[in-house]
C-alpha cells in the first residue's frame, strides 16, 4: 500500500492532526462573524427608529416587543358576518355558478332565473315567460367587492354576443348585470365603458343594465351540476363542446383574475388630486410631518400597539395617505384584530398598494406601501380569520388619514361612496 510520506522537516503527528482541525475551527469563526455582521446590520437598520430623538424622548420602538406582536396571530374575535348578494347572468347558469364558486369571498352561488312574467317559473316554462338564466351571488364584501365579481363574470363569458352565449342562442341565454342602487348602476357602466376602451375585444360589450328583478331559484337538479358525481362528466362534455373556455383563452391568455392589468397604473385609472402628487424633499417632509409620521412613512419605523389614532375607529369613510392623499383603505374592509394596530382584509384596490420583501428582523416579512407616495403603510399577514379570507393588512395609523363618508365628496373622494351603498 503506498502511503504518501511528507518531508516536512520537524513536523509531528501530533501537528499533522492539528493542521487537519484548523480548517474546522476557521470555519466556525467565519460562521460566527457571518451572524455578527447580520446582527450588526439589524442593530444598524433598528437605529433608524431611535436616530436623531431629544434627550429623555423614548424610541419608537423600545423593543421588538411591539413588532413582534405585529406578527403574531390573530386572537379569536368577532367577526363580520355580513353577506351580500347580487345577480349575473353570463349564458348557461351551470358555467356561470362552476366558475364564479372559484372566487374567494364568495360564499354560495345558487343558479335561477329572472326578469319573466310568471312566478316559479321551471326549466320547461321560464324562457317562454321572459326569464333568463342567472346566478345569485352571496358573498363577504370584506373580501371581495360587487366590482370584481363583475369583472371575474365578465372575463369568462363572450359578453360581446346580445343574442345568447356561445352554442346556446336566445336572449334567455344572454348577459346581464344587474344593480340594486345608482351607485352601482353607474359603476357598471364605467366598467363597460373601460372594457370597450381598453379591453380585447374586436367589438363592444352587448352586456344589459338591468335593475334587479325578482330572483327565482332553479330546480335543484341545476344546483351545483359542475361537481356532482353524474352530472359532472355531462357537465365537462358541454362546457368544452360549448367554446367557452376556448374564447376566454384567446381573450384573457395570461389573467382571468377579477382585475384588470391595465389598471396596474394606478394614474389611469383613478382621477384626484393625488394623481399629480410630487413627493416633496425629505427636508420638507420634515417639516410637513409629525416626528411618528415621518420615521413610519419614510424611515420605516412601526408605531407603538394600542397607542394610535385608528386601532379602535369605528366611524364609517376611508384612510388616505397621510403623505399623498391617495386612497387605501376603507372602514368596511376594517376588523378587529387583537393586535392594537389598524387592520383590514384587503385594500380598496390592489392596485392602490405595492408588496416588497423585508428582511429587518431576519425573518421574511411583506411590507405594504402607497403606489404613488411610496409611503411605508405596514405589513399584511396570512392569520385572519378564514371567513375574514385569511388575510391582515396590519397598518400604521401614523401613514393614514381618516376621510369621514360625509366629508369624502367635499374632500374629492365621491368616486368611492360607492364602498357604503
Amino acid at each position: 500500500m503506498n502511503v504518501k510520506q511528507d518531508d516536512s522537516p520537524g513536523e509531528t503527528p501530533q501537528a499533522s492532526e492539528q493542521q487537519q482541525v484548523l480548517p474546522g475551527i476557521e470555519a466556525l469563526q467565519q460562521a460566527r462573524d457571518a451572524v455578527e455582521m447580520v446582527e450588526q446590520n439589524y442593530e444598524d437598520t433598528m437605529q433608524v427608529e431611535t436616530e436623531n430623538l431629544s434627550v429623555g424622548e423614548e424610541p419608537i420602538i423600545e423593543d421588538d416587543q411591539d413588532t413582534m406582536q405585529e406578527m403574531e396571530s390573530v386572537a379569536p374575535i368577532a367577526t363580520n358576518d355580513s353577506v351580500t348578494t347580487m345577480l349575473v347572468a353570463g349564458g348557461c347558469f351551470w358555467c356561470v355558478e362552476a366558475d364564479l364558486e372559484k372566487l374567494p369571498g364568495v360564499l354560495e352561488v345558487v343558479s335561477g332565473y329572472a326578469e319573466g312574467t310568471n312566478d316559479n317559473p321551471t326549466y320547461g316554462n321560464y324562457a317562454q315567460n321572459g326569464h333568463r338564466e342567472v346566478a345569485e351571488v352571496s358573498y363577504n364584501p370584506m373580501v371581495i367587492s360587487f366590482e370584481e365579481i363583475l369583472i371575474y363574470a365578465l372575463k369568462h363569458m363572450d359578453p360581446t354576443d346580445a343574442d345568447g352565449m356561445f352554442g346556446d342562442r336566445g336572449n334567455y341565454y344572454s348577459s346581464a348585470f344587474y344593480y340594486d342602487t345608482q351607485a352601482q348602476k353607474t359603476l357598471i357602466e364605467n366598467l363597460i365603458a373601460e372594457v370597450d376602451e381598453k379591453g380585447p375585444y374586436d367589438k363592444p360589450l352587448a352586456v344589459e343594465v338591468i335593475a334587479r328583478p325578482t330572483f327565482w331559484k332553479a330546480e335543484e337538479f341545476h344546483q351545483d351540476y359542475y361537481k356532482r358525481t353524474l352530472s359532472s362528466l355531462k357537465y365537462k362534455f358541454y362546457r368544452n363542446a360549448s367554446g367557452r373556455d376556448a374564447f376566454i383563452e384567446k381573450n384573457w391568455p395570461e389573467d382571468t383574475s377579477a382585475s384588470f392589468a391595465w389598471r396596474g397604473d394606478v394614474t389611469s385609472s383613478n382621477e384626484g388630486p393625488w394623481n399629480n402628487f410630487e413627493k416633496p424633499a425629505d427636508s420638507e417632509l420634515q417639516s410637513l410631518l409629525t416626528d411618528i409620521q415621518y420615521k413610519v412613512t419614510q424611515k420605516n419605523a412601526t408605531e407603538r400597539s394600542y397607542s394610535n389614532d385608528y386601532w379602535d375607529n369605528h366611524e364609517t369613510g376611508i384612510y388616505v395617505d397621510i403623505v399623498s392623499g391617495e386612497p387605501l383603505f376603507s372602514s368596511t374592509h376594517k376588523f378587529d384584530s387583537g393586535t392594537g394596530w389598524p387592520s383590514f382584509t384587503r385594500p380598496i384596490d390592489f392596485n392602490l398598494v405595492t408588496e416588497h420583501d423585508d428582511y429587518v428582523l431576519l425573518q421574511k416579512r411583506t411590507e405594504i406601501r402607497s403606489a404613488i407616495a411610496d409611503s411605508h403603510l405596514g405589513h399584511v399577514f396570512n392569520d385572519a380569520p378564514a371567513e375574514l379570507g385569511g388575510i391582515r393588512y396590519c397598518m400604521n395609523s401614523a401613514s393614514l388619514r381618516f376621510v369621514a363618508k360625509a366629508d369624502m365628496e367635499e374632500e374629492g373622494y365621491g368616486t368611492y361612496l360607492y364602498l357604503f351603498e
